[in-house]
This record gives structure tokens, sequence and C-alpha cells, in this order.
């Protein structure tokens, strides 16, 4: 069990005033079986005329906010606090077939395509060898899992996130969105429930050397439904997801829980968005 204090920073900076910000963000981590959020907040600077939490339709926190008094910076402060426990993998030992074939009417949302993630040329070919006949989903998922972190290379800015899974299949190269989508859509393409997921991961540093601030990251990853629960796998490092990673949302693709977005009303022709994350281990007693 590991508790961390979460502090996720983004400033905007414009080079003309702009009178109105609307904007909504998906960054109040989720309470879960696997974690809980004691106390979460979002601050704006400006202080904003209006700020409003609801859960959406998958479950997450969303936060919506207005700022109406002219700025050029402006700055987004969420600060959770978040234990997670997540010592025991769910068990994936049925074969895929079998779980395709008894999907329970909580996960056939993410059996389908979605705005981000149609059904797209060659994403049915790339997963398919990962799941031969007989294969047990864990073995089947893991294996997808791993073939993604060796088959492309993460090279940062090198895709947007208006990026289709068809870009990563041409170019060879994308981020933790590209990865985690092409993961999404090979799943579905075999008619298994899967979910993108957004959310944190914690860096540590080399052995001997401080940990340096703001230089834990935003993230993304899959969730696969087992039958018997959904299993969370990281194609960008190949790894299970466990108590380093604290979840913020999921949803059918990137377009559901985006950590921020919205629509200004300026002349700015020019902006610059910064971006810091710390997850500080809070120790216990």
């Amino acid at each position: 069990m590991t508790t961390y204090r979460v502090t996720h920073r983004t400033t905007y900076t414009y080079d003309d005033d702009v009178t109105t910000s609307f904007g909504r963000a998906h960054l109040l981590p989720r309470t879960q079986p696997d974690q809980r959020c004691a106390d979460a907040r979002v601050r704006l600077d400006p202080e904003p005329d209006e700020l409003r939490e609801h859960t959406d339709a998958f479950g997450n926190r969303s936060t919506y906010f207005c700022v109406r008094r002219p700025h050029r910076e402006l700055t987004v402060l969420a600060q959770s606090t978040v234990t997670v426990d997540r010592a025991v993998v769910p068990p994936a030992l049925r074969p895929w077939e079998e779980v395709r074939a008894a999907v329970p009417v909580e996960a056939r949302p993410f059996v389908l395509p979605s705005p981000r993630l149609p059904v797209q040329v060659g994403v049915a070919a790339y997963a398919a060898p990962s799941f031969p006949p007989g294969r047990p989903l864990g073995e089947a998922a893991a294996d997808l899992c791993r073939r993604i972190h060796d088959d492309f290379d993460y090279v940062s800015g090198s895709t947007t996130v208006r990026s289709t899974v068809t870009d990563l299949l041409t170019g060879g190269e994308g981020v933790c969105q590209d990865f985690a989508h092409l993961a999404v859509a090979g799943l579905r393409s075999r008619g298994l429930p899967a979910r993108y997921v957004s959310g944190y991961l914690e860096t540590l540093p080399p052995p001997g050397k401080p940990k340096l601030r703001g230089v834990d990251a935003s993230h993304a990853w899959f969730s696969v439904w087992t039958g018997d629960g959904w299993l969370d796998l990281d194609p960008t490092n190949d790894r299970v997801v466990d108590e380093q990673f604290v979840v913020l949302a999921h949803g059918r693709d990137y377009g559901d829980v985006p950590p921020l977005k919205g629509v200004i009303f300026t002349d700015s022709a020019e902006s610059v968005m910064a971006v810091s994350v710390d997850m500080e281990r809070v120790e216990e007693g």
C-alpha cells in the first residue's frame, strides 16, 4: 500500500488578453477497489467565476470552470492525496474466446468502436498473432503489450492528440497515448472489452540521487476485461500496472478523458503550455 500527495500544475501563457476561458478537467483521481482518494481539489489563477465538479458517464470526476476576467496567464492546479493498494493482480486464466463470449452488460460499451478509435486498417492483423486459439486472456494481453513495447519507438513530440493508430502503425513511433490506443483497438478487434486509462506514473531517481521536483509524468495505459475483473497493463514500459500508478480516469479513448480541454476567446496568436507533476510519497505514521 502506497500513499501519494499528487500535484499537477498546468500553466497557459498567451501573447494577448484572453477575455474568457471555458474548460473541463479530469484531474481528480478516482476512488475504486484498488485506490482511495482521501482529498482532492482544483484551483485556478485567476480565480474562476464558475467552478463545478460532477461525475461523468464512466464514473470519473470531472471539473468544469469558467474565467471571465481578462488574463494573459492561466494556471490550473490540481492537488490530491491518494492511497493505492494494488498488490494482487486479477486472475486472467480464461481462454480469450470464453471471455469474448460472455461480456457483461457494463463492459459492452468498451467493445465497440469509439470516436478516436474507429475500425482502422491494419489493427486486427497486428493484434492477431497474440491471440491463437485457446490462449489465456492474460497471456494474450501481456503478449500484445510486449509486442507494442518492442515494435514501436517512444519519441516525445512525434505525434499529437489527434494522431491515429494508423499513424503509429505506419510511422513506427509515438507516445504513451498512441501505444494505449493501439492496445485498446487491437483488443476490441478480437471482440474483447478494453478501456483507455489516464493517470500518473511515479518516476524514481537513479540509486543515490535525489528525486527532482516536477519530473513525474501524466501517463496512459490500457485495461482489459478478463472475465473476473479488469487487468491494467502499460505498453510504454511493458509492465503490469502496480502501486507506482495512480488512476485519474478511464474511458473509451483519449477523447473521453483528456486532462484538460477548453475554449478561449482571444486575439492571441501564440500560446505556451507548461506542465509539471509531482508524486510525493507520504510516510505512514
